[in-house]
């Protein structure tokens, strides 16, 4: 299982108070702690890179679907599918900044989590509570969050979270009863402390949803519909590619250089997930900044006596659909 270890210096010079810095049980045996060390840098000049070109390819898609006439489909659906992903992709700016690795400044990390938190429909503090406890027990059928509280896939519980029709319907159902004070007791991670900021943080988001909506219609507005809802929920099956990939078929024993699933693809797609297709390399070192994340595929890949589960996106959900298919037909027998 993965375990905290004394790499724990922040390299912001801010005390650390929450547990995100952990690695592999046999993590140090591949990885030189002197190397690790290094790579572990956090950079408020590549997180400002990597957010301000983020948040400026979605200005451009914003402008293009703004400007793109209504009765030419072909030339604003594509702008608009576009749009969709770059705002699901935030996702992965998010999941940086839960580790306090996007940037150097921990206020940083903090404020643009709150912000691409509330336009992924992902409370920021929720999701970061909830992924630690996924990284602590990853792809433990009783322990991992992400599993907790879901059937086992069939094929066609699977294409329903891959298109993101079941993927959304779990969102909202859950920041609603969060809301409510409904299901805490089966959040075994969260403090009673942090069990009342989940609750006041999904309160905050419905406001502003409440907000939003008035707005919209007294000013008899779609643009939040045009602009943010409707590509968000119609694009999730591109993000799903990524968030599917990393951990479905593979083993649940407590290895995570077993468990977890690297992504192969081109660049573009590296810098739309901020390199989270090195999954393997962030789950055995999640300290250790998106930036560096290639480098240090690279000292995994010397380090380790055997390949790390590895896939191009496609080939990954043909796998996925394979074996789940090859489980149907067992259970037919």
């Amino acid at each position: 299982m993965d375990q905290r270890t004394g790499l724990r210096a922040y390299r912001g010079g801010e005390a650390r108070t929450d547990m995100d810095d952990w690695i592999a049980r046999r993590g140090l045996a591949v990885v030189d702690r002197e190397r690790l060390h290094a790579l572990s840098a956090r950079s408020d000049l590549k997180g400002w890179l990597q957010t301000g070109s983020h948040l400026g390819a979605i200005g451009v898609t914003t402008a293009g679907l703004a400007l793109s006439p209504y009765s030419l489909p072909a030339l604003w659906l594509p702008i608009l599918l576009l749009h969709g992903v770059l705002i699901n992709c935030l996702y992965a700016g998010l999941h940086e900044c839960s580790h306090w690795t996007a940037f150097r400044t921990k206020r940083l990390n903090d404020g643009f989590g709150h912000l691409f938190g509330f336009v992924t429909l992902n409370p920021f503090l929720t999701d970061r509570w909830s992924h630690f406890a996924h990284h602590r027990a990853t792809h433990d059928p009783l322990r991992d969050p992400e599993l907790i509280g879901t059937k086992p896939y069939t094929t066609s519980r699977y294409l329903w979270d891959l298109a993101g029709v079941s993927f959304w319907a779990r969102r909202i159902r859950a920041i609603l009863r969060t809301a409510c004070a409904l299901d805490l007791n089966e959040a075994y991670w969260l403090t009673d402390a942090q069990s009342r900021w989940v609750v006041r943080e999904a309160r905050i988001h419905i406001a502003f949803w409440v907000l939003i909506g008035a707005l919209s219609l007294g000013l008899a507005s779609w643009a939040a519909v045009i602009f943010w809802l409707a590509p968000l929920l119609a694009t999730k099956v591109l993000h799903q590619l990524q968030n599917t990939g990393e951990h479905t078929g593979l083993e649940h024993q407590p290895d995570t250089f077993r468990n977890t699933r690297t992504l192969i693809g081109p660049a573009p797609m590296r810098w739309l997930v901020w390199n989270m297709s090195y999954h393997t390399a962030h789950h055995c070192f999640p300290g250790v900044p998106f930036h560096a994340l290639p480098a240090l595929h690279r000292e995994i890949e010397r380090g380790l006596d055997h390949p790390v589960p590895a896939r191009g996106y496609l080939e990954a959900q043909r796998d996925i659909l394979a074996a789940l298919s090859a489980q149907r037909s067992a259970r037919r027998a």
